[in-house]
């Protein structure tokens, strides 16, 4: 699909790498994105391997339609469809997390600060409230919980207050610029190289999408549908997501001991973590946006979910 909004893959060798393909194997892009960690995995394919991808997003989806790949299939589907596949029947997961340099960049997605746009937010605009629709019946301690506990801001509650007092005046508001502008007048104390909306934006935008959620559903999910030896990597932007999976892979690679049978054989771990990856100094220069990247791997051990 042509767009002026270009998109670069993060981390998309090391990602790939990190699936460790068996070339007949079954495999999982559960956030499509442009297709890039997609194309790369497919060329690693034999006739007989599989890929299945998920994205919410339409324009995603339009992009993987021009994939004319007998191995590959796309599912209109957030990534918390994941259970929905046969248990124990992939070999990897890859869950690219975040927002695309696309829907960043293309002012009608309504996701930034710095391009005017509709308030909206939504991965996918099919279904559920914008951001301005949220905001016009939100109670004020819900707005701030919100802003505070996903974008871990401490002027939350001011922030809050502003946008109610703003809506009880003449309206909510409906554009991103007037929200950013909003909360560059309330918040005073500015972090340096940081818009002072950077934090409420994402507070919005991980809200409105349920995307820690998602993660949590999603990363169980993983548990179910891997075979055994197959692949888990998560590649997250940000700290909320990051601790999520860390966590996850943490509880899930240890062996549990029954307290009331002490002889007895501990229940075998679920995962192996294997590594922790951040983009080089090269990709970091080359696509700024990569920066903040972590990726977390993990193996799946056990008889399978």
């Amino acid at each position: 699909m042509d767009t002026p909004w270009q998109h670069t893959t993060v981390l998309l060798s090391e990602a790939v790498d990190a699936l460790d393909i068996k070339p007949d194997g079954t495999y999982v892009d559960a956030t499509f994105g442009r297709g890039g960690h997609s194309r790369l995995i497919l060329s690693k394919l034999s006739p007989q391997g599989r890929l299945i991808a998920f994205d919410k997003d339409l324009d995603a989806i339009a992009e993987a339609n021009t994939i004319q790949d007998p191995r590959f299939s796309i599912r209109h589907q957030g990534f918390t469809h994941l259970g929905e596949l046969d248990a124990a029947s992939v070999d990897g997961v890859l869950m690219d997390l975040g927002v695309s340099s696309p829907q960043i960049d293309n002012p009608a997605r309504g996701f930034s600060f710095r391009n005017d746009g509709p308030l909206d937010m939504r991965m996918d605009t099919t279904r559920g409230q914008s951001v301005s629709e949220w905001l016009a019946e939100a109670e004020v301690q819900h707005m701030a919980e919100v802003i505070r506990e996903y974008g871990e801001e401490r002027f939350a509650l001011q922030i809050a207050k502003a946008i109610d007092a703003r809506r009880q005046e003449r309206g909510v508001p409906t554009s991103t610029a007037e929200l950013a502008q909003l909360v560059a007048d309330t918040v005073k104390t500015r972090e340096p190289g940081k818009d002072p909306a950077t934090r409420t934006f994402q507070a919005f935008r991980i809200f409105i999408n349920a995307e820690l959620e998602e993660l949590q559903q999603a990363l169980s999910a993983s548990l179910q549908v891997l075979r055994p030896g197959g692949r888990l990597a998560v590649i997250s932007f940000h700290s909320l997501e990051d601790r999520i999976v860390k966590q996850f892979i943490t509880q899930h690679s240890r062996e549990v001991y029954d307290r009331r049978a002490p002889f007895a054989a501990p229940k075998v771990m679920d995962f192996k973590a294997i590594d922790r990856i951040k983009p080089s100094a090269a990709e970091v220069e080359g696509n700024p946006r990569s920066r903040s990247a972590i990726m977390r791997v993990a193996e799946r051990l056990g008889a399978g979910a």
